[in-house]
Order: C-alpha cells, then structure tokens, then sequence
C-alpha cells in the first residue's frame, strides 16, 4: 500500500507524516532527499548558477539557490533537471526496499514524483493563506513580499488531483496543538481506516 501525502507551501505535511509514523508506517521525505541530491550534483549547479549559492561552510546554500530561479521558468527548468531524475531514482529505490505493508510519500511535488502513478491514495493537507504565511514567516524568515508571491505561486496547485482517479483525501491542519490537532489525529486515523478496508471514496 502506497501513500501520498502533499500539500501546499506550509501547509502542515510534515505533521500528517509524523502522525502516519508513529501509526508505523515509514515515510520518505522527498523534500530532504532533494537536499542531498542538490549536494551530489553540486559541481552542476555550481556551473549553472555560479560559485556564490554557497554558504561559508561549501554547501549549496538553497535559500540562494531558490532565489535564484524563483520566476524564472528557463533558470528553474534547468534546476529540475539536475536534480527530478535523481531524486526520483532515490525515490523509487527506497519503495522497492520497503517491507512493511505500507509506506508513504511525502513531496510538495508529488505529481512530477515517479511514485504517483503507483499511489494507492494521496492525503492533501490544506490550511488558510494567511496561517500558512505566518509558518512560512516564523520557519524560513523571508520578507513577507516574498512569501506572498511563493504562496500565490501554487494557485494551479489543486488542478494536479482533480482528475486523478486515486482516492484523494483532503485533511485540513490549522493548528498544531490543543483541539485542532487531536482532530487532525482523528481524521488520519479514519483516512486509514478507509484506505485499509478499500473503502476510500475518491475526493473525499
């Protein structure tokens, strides 16, 4: 059984992750995968958008490297080809060395995944514009400009799953403590109930 988990710039996919963990079902991050592909393709990059997305101690600072292909389709398209064929190698290697009845993956991008065609369901996490930029602020301390324009950046986001025929779930995750989240546990655990008895209801 193949989980999808995805959502929108700060939307909360890490906590769904953590709670499928501790319900013993492994998750990849597909995001921290990239960071490590983003190192073993380091002399590429560094060819392509120059020596100064380093950081003092010589890793790839990916801040810099972000800001330097943000709105810049021909810059970002390059970017992704350095680094979508092997995060999808690492990707579809870490399922096939699963041996647990299910497992999950988790990825902003999950629709250019090499996973998603096999995904016996998908979780959409969702939360407001306005919570998910004040995360964006307090995790990643940009200026509020442009954490308004990544966050408007996905508009077209929801268009990926709108006619996917896996059963996709849509949980919303507005806060990470008291009433919200005990009821963000109790709707994972209905979503697996389902996916588990396949009975899930696609959109639902």
């Amino acid at each position: 059984m193949l989980i999808g988990i995805t959502g929108k710039y700060c939307a909360g996919k890490n906590l769904v992750a953590l709670l499928l963990e501790k319900r013993s079902i492994p998750v990849l991050d597909v995001d921290k995968l990239g960071h490590q592909v983003i190192e073993n393709e380091k002399e590429k990059l560094l060819a392509r958008f120059g020596t100064d997305i380093l950081n003092a101690e010589g890793f790839v600072d990916r801040k810099k490297l972000g800001s330097r292909v943000f709105g810049r389709p021909e810059e970002l398209s390059a970017l992704e080809e350095m680094i979508h064929p092997g995060v999808n190698r690492e990707t579809t290697a870490w399922i096939e060395k699963r041996k647990e009845g299910a497992c999950a993956v988790n990825a902003a991008l999950l629709h250019r995944s090499s996973a998603f065609k096999a995904l016996d369901a998908v979780i959409v996490v969702q939360a407001p514009f306005f919570l998910r930029l004040l995360r964006a602020k307090k995790r990643d301390k940009l200026p509020w400009a442009d954490l308004i324009k990544r966050l408007q950046s996905q508009r077209e986001f929801n268009s990926h799953f709108s006619e996917e025929k896996t059963d996709i779930y849509r949980v919303k995750n507005t806060s990470c403590f008291g009433f919200a989240r005990n009821r963000l546990k109790k709707r994972i655990d209905v979503i697996l109930s389902c996916i588990f008895s396949n009975e899930g209801i696609t959109g639902k």
